[in-house]
């Protein structure tokens, strides 16, 4: 899924005293060499910008807003799910779990119940699987349909409910006799028609026809002057008399609508809009007739016409007359194109314009109607605050205040910090600064607050507050940032590296790889900064820095003249030296090198999306696999990137087939390993387990790699270890390390365990962590191989280093427990709940609170992580239970 909302998207920027045309001009071996660094001299290139204002829906207290939507979604009505769902995908964006809002996404589509939310979600879900046609289309080539979320039958889903009236023939009125035949005279014709056929047609012509007025004792009626033609109301006496429509041209279709509006024809309106938006077959058809079916209140068409618009998100918004539909329409027109789902559809249209560009009126337009649409509380709360962030790019300042204090009368916390930014603006710091501390004394402190108070502080006071920041939520990027900015103005080098590469080190933020980037060109350190900034590269092929100002691939360029080049054969001993030391962003750097030379391309972007993985970027490394599909040398090879492409994205058997294809038209390393590693992860069938091995052994068989074959050897130790044969699983594991996979020593020291050596299990593991740069993983399973102590030891290096593993939490929670420190078990979990709604953690605080007889709050965790996991069978089990003793 693209990323929407970047963390760039409400930043004012800092402009830098910098001129970037200073780098662009420098010419190989010019640059200057000095012993120390100037503080002036660094500053232009070190300065970091004040984080950004999120325009997400970000409450205070998420674990309570998730259980209050839980448990609404449990007693609701039907048609009030998907308005539930979009809020909780509200919820998951402002924490920034993709895979979690993608869910509630769904289940809002699924949970329609009116076409309008059908078309909606519908569009949304196809909006955010852009680029994703590839494996529609490999889907397709395996026989297997994709078209989830295709276009709707509108006429079908609005059913034609309206009553067939029969009205009573009256052959005398006052006493005389009334002929059946009644003449319609339009300018200098007349038309013929059965009186009570037409009659039939509306309460006003069974009035005129059959009641008290002058004309029910007429035979001849003058309609001249009622917006109908002679042929449109020779259809319509058609149609009183056959009740439908056929061969009729547009433009009379949309003469009749009119008329049948005007006289309450409800069985011929109701035709005429079934009929026009069948004849929908274009963007453009649909913005001719967007009108009349708001004018007129035809409900199919105007469905019809919104669901052209949505399902052409984003080009649609290029067209200045769909921008001007949407953003024009008042309550009364919105209540007809959408229905009860206005807000979801002012939601995704700012969704989409703000990823165009927050800063458009285009964007303004669309909040301001989402503004209008907002029903309750919490979407006003959102819709006030992300309104207000884009006021507050555009420099609107007033407003914006106005919009943020809206936001945060109601309850939206967050919205505090567009205040603090605009009182410092103002030149009022003191009133931000005591505005956060109010905030912070009034509510459970989250890490935001201290970084926004920060701010408006210097000296010592600043730095408390930021490291306060990073010690409630560890993942805010600018606290690292600062602090390592500060330390390089101090020239103290190192430990300016060690802060920036602290948050590196789990969490590939592009800024803070950027920030590193300046740190090596000002200490003239070419060789690292040329990592750094093909890292960027890889990563976002377009990214500029300098605050946007310079294409990283025109610094790559220059950066470069100041590095010795490396062979093919130096890239390869290059990537092999990092691989085994797990410098993944090394390893990354060395492919994007080797891709420009005339090496097999395929190979190096198969290699790229597997580090990307293993970095937890899973979009560019879905990308990177889809550029090695493109330049496979071999369609043996092009298969086998099919099929990681399908078993990555869910489809394993798929991707199975894929590789059994590829293996008929050539045995290869990457076909068997693929078909073994595949068939490994999805059999719950132990029996499987000789299949996997044959198929590894075959794979080792075959030419390739180090790289991969010490991958293959790791996977093939892991195979035999589960089956207890201990002594081939050790020389699997043996074998890799002799290659370098240096990841087997993790493998090793499991086989130690299962011996019963633990001793020989925790050496093995701390070979791995003195070898590898990314050993967060390495103390963690180290930790199980000790005493308690030690491990204690090994889990807070863990959360040092990667304070996004959740183990170590739970682990230390759990031995609080045991000692029967409930309350510091509970805080335990609670700092690592407050940045990451992991159900694991919540389901442990969940049985921590019933043990203790919070049952109350043993309930909101029980709702909370089944919002997190519906599914999740002991999270069931424990809500039944825990509901059960609710009073």
């Amino acid at each position: 899924m693209r990323n929407l909302f970047l963390p760039e998207a409400c930043k004012e920027t800092q402009v830098h005293a910098l001129s970037p045309q200073s780098w662009l001009q420098v010419e190989r071996g010019k640059l200057s060499k000095s012993s120390s660094l100037a503080p002036s001299s660094i500053e232009p290139l070190i300065k970091v910008p004040e984080p950004s204002i999120l325009p997400f829906f970000k409450p205070a207290d998420y674990v309570e807003v998730l259980a209050q939507i839980h448990e609404e979604l449990e007693s609701c009505l039907p048609h009030e799910k998907s308005s539930l769902y979009l809020l909780q995908f509200q919820v998951f964006r402002g924490l920034e779990e993709v895979k979690l809002l993608r869910r509630s996404l769904r289940a809002a589509w699924q949970k329609a119940s009116t076409v309008h939310e059908k078309i909606i979600f519908g569009a949304w879900l196809r909006y955010e699987k852009q680029g994703e046609d590839l494996i529609s289309d490999l889907l397709a080539s395996c026989g297997k349909c994709t078209q989830e979320f295709g276009t709707l039958d509108i006429a079908s889903e609005i059913p034609d409910d309206i009553e067939l009236k029969s009205f009573e023939t009256l052959g005398m009125i006052g006493g005389n006799p009334v002929s059946s035949t009644v003449f319609f005279r339009i300018g200098d014709q007349k038309i013929a028609c059965d009186r009570q056929k037409i009659a039939s047609l509306s309460g006003p012509f069974r009035a005129m026809l059959n009641g008290c007025f002058r004309e029910s004792l007429r035979e001849e009626i003058d309609l001249s002057e009622n917006g109908i033609s002679l042929l449109g109301f020779r259809i319509v006496s058609e149609f009183s008399a056959t009740g439908s429509l056929n061969n009729v041209h547009p433009d009379i279709l949309l003469e009749i609508l009119t008329f049948a509006n005007k006289f309450c024809c409800e069985r011929l309106k109701d035709a005429c809009d079934r009929k026009i938006a069948s004849l929908i077959s274009s963007r453009q058809d649909a913005v001719d007739l967007i009108d009349y079916a708001l004018e007129e209140n035809a409900p199919v068409l105007a469905a019809s016409c919104l669901q052209v618009f949505v399902n052409e998100l984003p080009d649609c918004l290029n067209d200045d007359q769909v921008v001007k539909i949407f953003g024009n329409t008042n309550a009364h027109q919105r209540q007809i194109m959408a229905g009860s789902a206005s807000f979801s559809l002012y939601c995704l249209l700012s969704e989409v314009a703000m990823a165009r560009d927050s800063r458009s009126d285009t964007t303004v337009c669309f909040l301001e109607r989402l503004v209008d649409s907002a029903e309750n509380n919490r979407q006003r709360q959102f819709s006030f605050h992300q309104l207000g962030c884009v006021r507050f790019l555009r420099k609107e300042y007033n407003e914006a205040e106005r919009l943020f204090e809206t936001a945060f009368s109601i309850g939206h916390v967050y919205s505090v910090t567009g205040l603090a930014r605009l009182g410092s603006i103002k030149g009022n710091k003191i009133w931000s600064y005591d505005k956060l501390s109010s905030v912070i004394s009034s509510h459970c402190p989250l890490g935001w607050m201290y970084q926004e108070r920060s701010l408006y502080c210097e000296g010592e006071k600043k730095l408390e507050d930021l490291v306060k920041a990073t010690e409630l939520d560890p993942t805010l990027n600018y606290p690292y940032m600062y602090r390592a900015a500060s330390q390089m103005r101090k020239q103290k080098v190192q430990d300016a590296l060690m802060e920036i590469n602290r948050v590196l080190g789990f969490k590939l933020a592009l800024e803070c790889l950027e920030l590193r980037f300046y740190f090596y060109l000002a200490l003239e350190d070419y060789r690292a900064a040329l990592c750094d900034v093909q890292a960027i590269l890889t990563l976002s092929p377009r990214y500029r820095l300098f605050e946007g100002r310079v294409a990283a691939f025109q610094l790559r360029t220059l950066v470069r003249e100041h590095v010795e080049n490396w062979m093919t054969v130096d890239c390869w001993m290059q990537l092999y030296d990092r691989w085994s030391s797990v410098d993944d962003i090394g390893s990354l750097s060395v492919i994007y090198q080797m891709l420009e030379s005339d090496a097999a391309k395929g190979v190096l972007y198969f290699r790229q999306s597997l580090l990307l993985l293993r970095l937890n970027c899973p979009e560019a490394a879905m990308h990177s696999l889809q550029l090695a599909r493109q330049h496979a040398g071999s369609e043996h090879e092009r298969l086998v990137y099919e099929g990681w492409i399908l078993y990555d994205t869910g489809h394993c058997e798929e991707g199975l087939r894929k590789a059994e294809e590829s293996i008929s038209l050539k045995k290869t390393f990457e076909a068997f390993f693929l078909k073994a590693y595949a068939l490994a992860d999805s059999s719950l069938d132990p029996s499987c387990s000789a299949t996997v091995v044959s198929l590894l052994e075959n794979a080792l068989k075959c030419p390739s790699d180090r790289l991969r074959k010490g991958q293959a050897l790791n996977n093939l130790g892991s195979v035999y270890a589960d089956c207890g044969k201990l002594d081939f699983a050790a020389d699997c594991y043996i074998n890799a390390l002799r290659i370098g996979h240096t990841r087997a020593h993790q493998g090793l020291a499991r086989v130690h365990s299962l011996r019963g050596d633990r001793n020989a299990a925790y050496e093995e593991m701390t070979k791995l962590i003195e070898k590898a740069r990314s050993n967060a993983s390495a103390y963690e399973k180290r930790s199980e191989y000790c005493d308690r102590e030690l491990t204690k030891a090994d889990l807070e290096m863990v959360t040092q280093l990667d304070p996004l593993r959740v183990y170590p939490y739970r682990y230390r929670a759990a031995v609080l427990m045991d000692s029967h420190k409930e309350s510091e078990a509970i805080t335990e979990l609670s700092r690592a709940i407050a940045f990451k709604a992991d159900l694991h953690l919540l389901h442990l605080r969940a049985a921590f609170h019933e043990h203790i007889g919070d049952v109350a709050g043993a309930l909101r965790d029980c709702r909370a992580a089944l919002s997190v996991d519906p599914n999740h069978q002991e999270m069931l089990e424990l809500h039944s239970r825990v509901n059960s003793q609710e009073p």
